[in-house]
């Protein structure tokens, strides 16, 4: 299973797992699904929402890291200077929090219903925490 379904607020989108670049972030978050979370407006990044996962230790460190996602791409951090969050961007982001600059795993990609990212985006900035539910697709 590469392929995931994201409905998140009144959208749904199409991703895949970058299997290759983050195979173990990616192993852990398939063992999460199906997953549903909140998502919300991020506070310090930019154009982007998150899940805030507080203290949760999943085990993870650094693999195909970065702090400047491209509208689609979903991040994760896996804790450390700041709180464990899963980010995407749906514009200019660069991924920081009230400690500074952070960087996290690139683990999947939105290939369908990019279309709508903008306004995921600005429903949550404008009217509050959007549900997300993650699924996988065969």
């Amino acid at each position: 299973m590469s392929k995931v379904k994201i409905t998140a607020g009144p959208y749904t989108f199409f991703g895949e797992f970058e299997e290759e670049a983050a195979p173990k972030t990616v192993a852990v978050f398939k063992k999460l699904l199906p997953y549903r979370e909140k998502i919300i407006h991020v506070r310090w990044s930019g154009e982007g929402c998150w899940i805030p996962l507080g203290d949760l230790d999943l085990g993870l460190g650094y693999e195909n890291h970065t702090s400047y996602p491209a509208p689609g791409q979903f991040i994760l951090y896996p804790g450390g200077i700041s709180e464990t969050e899963i980010l995407l961007a749906y514009g200019g982001v660069h991924f920081a929090s009230k400690l500074g600059q952070l960087a996290g795993n690139h683990f999947l990609t939105i290939t369908e219903g990019k279309e709508n990212l903008t306004a995921l985006g600005k429903a949550t900035l404008w009217k509050g925490a959007q549900d997300i539910l993650f699924e996988a697709v065969d």
